[in-house]
């Protein structure tokens, strides 16, 4: 399953759902395919479909983002290197490899929270 176009979409922030706790979100996330490897992202970084990483409308890149599959209850903690995704009412899009620890490959759409679990890295000036 393709996700989203790289660094296509907008930065709308994504909803909230109470029940998902102070800080995270709830929603429906896919993954990007394979097709995707080596397309620059919205960071500036190549897309690796072996690294775990994932897009988001708003959230900093380089935040840790802990992505929990609410059908079977597994987790994996990814990085955010890219905005997206552009299909509308879905909140992320994962690599594949995220999507293999998640088990959603075969789905390719679940329902998922993300939850914040790590600061982006602060920006370094760089030397004049």
């Amino acid at each position: 399953v393709a996700a989203a176009a790289l660094g296509l979409a907008g930065a709308a922030p994504a909803q909230g759902d109470a029940a998902a706790g102070p800080g995270a979100v709830v929603g429906k996330v896919s993954y990007y395919g394979t097709a995707f490897n080596g397309r620059t992202t919205a960071s500036g970084e190549r897309f690796d479909a072996a690294a775990l990483t994932m897009a988001h409308k708003s959230w900093p890149f380089g935040t840790r983002v802990k992505v929990t599959n609410l059908s079977n209850r597994r987790s994996v903690v990814v990085r955010v290197n890219d905005r997206g995704p552009s299909t509308p009412g879905r909140i992320g899009d994962v690599s594949l490899a995220a999507a293999q620890r998640l088990g959603m490959v075969n789905a390719g759409v679940v329902e998922a929270r993300l939850e914040r679990v790590g600061p982006a890295p602060a920006q370094r000036k760089r030397p004049s």
